[in-house]
């Protein structure tokens, strides 16, 4: 039995909630932490997961603004990392919420390894075990069952490796190993359940390239077309539903899994995040994809900053809500909560910078024109 299984709640839900991309330094930006302080005030998740690229990982030496500064040693590494995760982890913490994660291709970019870095998370007594056991597959590929008060597990989250480092350089892509993984997994909670599917959701970091499934070829004046190679693409209407702010950044290869999913029919849908611009639900080639917007103010983003709530139901394993929560939705449209926004929003910098300006002139032709007035007098 997996010491990391959780229970239903008595009205038979359980409430998700998943932070993509919080990708975030030493000093946290206060938006992020507003937004999801009142994401777990509002929701009162039973989970929280975070889905990778939980801090910007090698420019954990940036302090200042706009500046980059790379990390060189793994102490200094470790140091900083774990002060950059206290901003989004000790909420958690004195909330007494449980949370678990997977690593994103930000987290594998340093040095200090994913099994270094899994110490980091467990000195919080809310983070559930990762894969401590299973040499076979990453560290940060396991699965967390959802049981009912008699035991019965009615639900079950797979959390699944997508990308990692070695010495050819960066892999975005499934390990053939984590593929079979998935499906021995698959086919044990199928024999612990009589013979029946165990329903799931999958999460991971970097989509899978058959979430480029989801689009269509468009022109570049087309509503909602985005580059995509030497073309345009946007979303297939007829498919999915959302915001597609960027292309879609997949894994280079699923290592089979796609094809494993499909033969199961266990996994209700694919959840992913990686790219900070895309929101969206949609199904395609048998199986349904869920991509959520970044939640980090210090990277590239925009107005879909945000959240996903996922509810699941122990009695009906078809029937699970999925919301997604901005900014604006959780903080409000007020001035203070606005120019929180505007200040720790990375893609405004031009305009603070123009801002800044223009002040910097404005008190210089003040004190110009205070100087004439003197000489005159």
């Amino acid at each position: 039995m997996n010491d990391n299984a959780l229970n239903f709640r008595p009205d038979g839900t359980f409430h998700i909630l998943q932070v993509s991309d919080p990708q975030d330094l030493v000093y946290t930006r206060q938006a992020m932490v507003r937004m999801l302080d009142a994401a777990y005030d509002a929701i009162r998740p039973d989970l929280v997961l975070f889905t990778g690229d939980n801090t910007l990982a090698n420019h954990l030496h940036d302090i200042l603004f706009v500046r980059i500064r790379t990390v060189h040693s793994p102490a200094v590494t470790r140091w900083r990392m774990r002060r950059a995760l206290r901003g989004i982890l000790q909420p958690l913490e004195t909330r007494g919420v449980p949370f678990a994660m997977i690593y994103g291709n930000h987290d594998d970019m340093i040095d200090v390894s994913k099994e270094e870095q899994f110490p980091l998370y467990r000195a919080y007594t809310q983070c559930l075990p990762m894969n401590e056991t299973d040499g076979s597959v990453d560290c940060d590929t396991y699965n967390i069952p959802l049981r009912t008060a008699d035991g019965r597990t009615a639900w079950n989250l797979y959390m699944l490796d997508s990308a990692w480092n070695d010495e050819s350089g960066q892999h975005c892509r499934i390990k053939p190993e984590t593929a079979a993984w998935y499906a021995n997994t698959s086919d044990r909670l199928r024999a612990e359940n009589g013979g029946k599917a165990v329903p799931s959701i999958l999460f991971l970091h970097v989509p899978l390239p058959q979430t480029k499934g989801l689009c269509r070829p468009c022109g570049r004046d087309d509503a909602g077309a985005v580059r995509d190679g030497d073309g345009y693409v946007c979303l297939d209407a007829s498919k999915a539903h959302g915001v597609m702010g960027e292309s879609i950044s997949a894994c280079e290869d699923d290592g089979g899994l796609a094809d494993a999913m499909r033969a199961r029919g266990d996994v209700r849908a694919v959840v992913s995040g990686h790219d900070h611009l895309n929101c969206f639900d949609g199904v395609t080639g048998g199986l349904r994809f869920i991509q959520s917007g970044g939640a980090s103010f210090r990277c590239y983003g925009s107005r879909i900053r945000g959240v996903r709530e996922f509810v699941l139901h122990a009695d009906d394993p078809e029937k699970f809500e999925t919301r997604y929560f901005t900014y604006d939705m959780l903080c409000g449209t007020g001035f203070s909560a606005q120019l929180r926004y505007f200040l720790d929003a990375d893609e405004k910098i031009a305009e603070k910078y123009g801002i800044l300006g223009g002040a910097l002139l404005t008190g210089a032709g003040i004190a110009a024109a205070a100087r004439l007035r003197k000489r005159k007098k």
